[in-house]
């Protein structure tokens, strides 16, 4: 007689007039339902939906709802980035001295963050979202506001920042905002008022989402230690060991939350198990390892470009854009294991940028 599988038995309570969790066993019940999770997560499954057998009936809707888009056009990428930066210098050229000011008491700070709400966060949130259909009219609007309050005060002696300090409040920005658009599209994407186009691309296109993990891996390179020419006391193992530490710690966090949530996972993303977070420790590792100078990471990061490139064309692509995955850990996550290929040359370019005319921008700490 062929016992019957608790998990089975588990599952077949949720959709029936018994509920498990009144039960006298509800605890064990519970338990078995979380393992379940996990267990399925790692089983065979399909190319859009990850857990097949879902206790959440909405999931696969979800998932449907940030899958098979198209993209946009980089036009109108780059008219949404130069709106955020339009309202970064517009509220710079409008208000420079609260921004001076602001570290020399509380009151200040809490103008200057004040003014940031009002001038960045507000209108890029806006932007992003019910103003999206009007970007072009949004920047060419913000650009007429720029010229004229620059105009206005062309006679004043603003006290812009020089030299080092400028470079380092330059890349301090560029990080703040990354991290700002980042937070703000992964939260308004699952809503409908976020426009479909600016979510990430299924195969080919561009999307403003689409360049999350590439900024990122851009600001990690212009503030590394090997662009700063910095040598470190410890070695590179111990130096990638503490580098991705919290990143592995926050991957693995996420691995878990979304399993037991039960929350939607894009599989043509990154894989069945994969996230953003094991990419960023991964080419942390992979740089460590290849610790190469700056003046020459620059020339080693297009090489690699060019040879993923090359890689791509002649049928690797095919292969990721497949939608068959067997067992093992690399076809089930091949999206984000082959994306280590890659990264690491635009780390390397982020990286060579000391050369091209940025020297004092990466010490930002």
């Amino acid at each position: 007689m062929v016992k019957p599988n608790p998990f089975t038995i588990v599952e077949s309570t949720r959709f029936s007039a018994f509920d498990p969790f009144k039960v006298k066993n509800g605890v064990w019940l519970k338990a078995l339902i979380f393992c379940n999770k996990f267990t399925t997560a790692f089983s065979n499954s399909s190319s859009m939906d990850s857990f097949p057998r879902s206790l959440n009936p909405n999931k696969h809707l979800r998932e449907q709802f940030v899958s098979n888009l198209p993209g946009s056009s980089m036009l109108e990428v780059s008219a949404l980035l130069n709106n955020v930066a339009l309202l970064m210098l517009l509220r710079h050229t409008f208000c420079s001295q609260t921004v001076n000011d602001a570290c020399r008491s509380l009151k200040s700070y809490l103008a200057s963050v004040a003014l940031d709400y009002v001038f960045i966060v507000l209108p890029t949130l806006l932007i992003f979202t019910v103003l999206a259909e009007w970007v072009y009219i949004c920047m060419i609007g913000l650009l007429f506001l720029l010229i004229f309050f620059t105009a206005v005060k062309r006679t004043y002696s603003l006290p812009y920042m020089e030299g080092p300090n400028a470079s380092r409040a330059s890349i301090s920005s560029y990080r703040v905002v990354t991290m700002f658009i980042t937070c703000l599209c992964i939260l308004a994407v699952d809503f409908r008022i976020y426009p479909r186009e600016y979510a990430k691309t299924e195969t080919y296109g561009t999307s403003l989402m689409d360049l999350g993990v590439g900024s990122f891996v851009l600001m990690n390179a212009v503030t590394s230690r090997q662009a700063r020419k910095i040598k470190s006391s410890m070695s590179w193992w111990k130096a990638a060991f503490k580098s991705t530490t919290p990143l592995l710690l926050l991957g693995f966090a996420r691995l878990a939350s979304t399993l037991s949530l039960d929350y939607q996972v894009h599989v043509g993303e990154y894989g069945v198990n994969w996230n953003f977070f094991f990419t960023l420790a991964g080419v942390s590792i992979l740089t460590s390892i290849l610790n190469v100078p700056a003046e020459y990471s620059g020339i080693l990061g297009s090489v690699i470009l060019v040879g993923y490139q090359s890689w791509l064309t002649n049928g690797l692509n095919v292969y990721l854009l497949s939608n068959e995955r067997g067992t093992d850990v690399i076809s089930r996550n091949k999206e984000g294991i082959f994306s280590l290929f890659v990264q690491p040359g635009l780390c390397y370019l982020g990286g060579g940028s000391k050369s091209t005319g940025i020297s004092t921008a990466i010490a930002c700490r």
